[in-house]
């Protein structure tokens, strides 16, 4: 065999785990070492009890975190997915309790409420060419706003036992509807990512727009419809949120913004755009949960747990600016 093909193969096998393991390799460690940390540390951490609800309560996380996901890819960002959130919940609420409408039908225009105000947050950055910063930080203090001016701030409670069950009963023992919904939209966002021309569209306009358009790609269509998406993706958060809380709140997601841009960049996902991907995401949010739920059995103050959450975020941006710096 020539030293040529001894180098070829070589090279080969150093590429293989990073493709295999689509970048995420590095999250991956992360995460096994929280579980092997607290696992040692608490009795009840690793029981099968606690896994599904560390499931559960990242459900709202994760579903938010995939439209985050791709909004970031195309170098965008969205502040306003708290907000969107927390308005959907309120006019699917308003619907179903004042208008009269049945809620399966509430349910999907809190969905479409989401979608609109992620339409709009696009047109904002594309047509008036707001930076996605400006554009999102004002969608996010009207759709809050509104929130609040449907009811007078009051939240609305009681909703029909069948809608609750969603999120209560466990199916086979394991997961309930609004789990299964969240496993499923990822697993859907990773094929549309990874597989369809369009999913890799996303991550041309986030290496450079300017190519991706002489490319022949509509970057100002693509644009507008990721944001509708993530919108529409708050309003399904929304939903199964109401769902486990059996009400709706108008101050419902506040901050939640932040732990799903997090989750994002702990997965990967680089801030500049163009690199990102559902796997990593999900390895994020897990992270994200497992922490809150350690920290939680741990009995640590929530206060330090925003600590430790933002010293994770410091590291994983670090890590990222330094990974992109070896590269160049």
């Amino acid at each position: 065999m020539s030293s040529d093909t001894m180098t070829t193969g070589a090279t080969r096998t150093r590429r293989m785990p990073k493709l295999e393991l689509g970048g995420v390799a590095g999250p991956l460690i992360g995460l096994v070492l929280l579980c092997v940390g607290f696992a040692l540390t608490s009795d009840y951490f690793l029981s099968v009890r606690n896994g599904l609800n560390i499931l559960d309560q990242v459900t709202v996380l994760g579903i938010l975190a995939i439209g985050m996901t791709m909004v970031i890819i195309i170098g965008g960002i969205d502040l306003s997915v708290g907000s969107v959130l927390a308005l959907s919940m309120m006019m699917m609420g308003w619907l179903a309790k004042n208008a009269g409408l049945p809620l399966p039908l509430a349910m999907a225009l809190g969905i479409v409420t989401g979608a609109a105000c992620g339409t709009v947050s696009g047109l904002l950055i594309t047509y008036a060419r707001l930076p996605a910063f400006i554009a999102t930080l004002a969608m996010m203090s009207v759709a809050r706003g509104l929130a609040n001016l449907l009811t007078d701030g009051r939240q609305i409670v009681g909703y029909a036992e069948w809608f609750t069950d969603l999120a209560t009963i466990r199916h086979l023992g394991f997961f309930s509807a609004t789990v299964t919904t969240f496993v499923l939209l990822m697993i859907a966002a990773g094929i549309f990512l990874r597989y369809r021309a369009t999913g890799r569209n996303l991550f041309a306009i986030g290496g450079n727009p300017e190519v991706a358009r002489l490319a022949g790609i509509d970057v100002r269509r693509y644009t507008i419809v990721t944001y509708a998406v993530a919108g529409a993706l708050a309003g399904v958060a929304a939903v199964v949120m109401a769902a486990r809380l059996n009400s709706s709140q108008p101050s419902a997601g506040l901050g939640i913004e932040l732990d799903t841009i997090a989750a994002v960049v702990i997965g990967g996902a680089s801030l500049v755009g163009g690199v990102g991907s559902i796997a990593g995401t999900l390895i994020g949010v897990l992270i994200i949960g497992v922490l809150r739920n350690g920290l939680n059995l741990l009995g640590v103050s929530p206060f330090f747990q925003m600590v430790v959450i933002g010293l994770v975020i410091a590291l994983a941006v670090a890590f990222d600016t330094l990974g992109r710096e070896r590269g160049k």
